[in-house]
C-alpha cells in the first residue's frame, strides 16, 4: 500500500508563487510514474502535470505550462509542484497521485494512490 500526501497550499496573489510537496510512502516510489491534477469548485479534477519515474519526462495541461513545473527527488521519496505566475483560475484543491506504472501519463485512471489534497486559493 502507498500513502500520498501533499503540502504547501495556501493563500497567494495574482501573480505570486507556491510550491507543492508530496511524500509517498513504499519502496516503489522510485519506479512508477507520479501526477498532479486539481479540482476547482463546481468542475470535474483535471490533469496538471507528470512526471516519469525517473524524472526524465514530465507533461503539463496547456493551461499550466510555462508556469508550472514537476520535479522530484526519488531518495526522498518525494515531488514537488512549483506554481509560478499564478492566476485566480488556478483556484483548486490539488492532489498528488502515484501511477502503476513508469511513464507520466495524463489520464486519471492510470493513477492508483491518491493524497488528500491540498487546497490553493489566488486572490486576484
Amino acid at each position: 500500500q502507498v500513502q500520498v500526501v501533499e503540502s504547501g497550499g495556501g493563500l497567494v496573489q495574482a501573480g505570486g508563487s507556491l510550491r507543492l510537496s508530496c511524500t509517498a510512502s513504499g519502496r516503489t516510489f522510485s519506479s512508477v510514474a507520479m501526477g498532479w491534477f486539481r479540482q476547482a469548485p463546481g468542475k470535474e479534477r483535471e490533469f496538471v502535470g507528470a512526471i516519469s519515474w525517473g524524472g526524465v519526462t514530465t507533461y503539463y495541461a496547456d493551461s499550466v505550462k510555462g508556469r508550472f513545473t514537476i520535479s522530484r527527488d526519488n531518495a526522498k521519496n518525494t515531488v514537488w509542484l512549483q506554481m509560478n505566475s499564478l492566476r485566480p483560475e488556478d483556484t483548486a484543491v490539488y492532489y498528488c497521485a502515484a501511477s502503476r506504472g513508469r511513464q507520466a501519463q495524463r489520464l486519471a485512471s492510470y493513477y492508483n494512490y491518491w493524497g488528500q489534497g491540498t487546497q490553493v486559493t489566488v486572490s486576484s
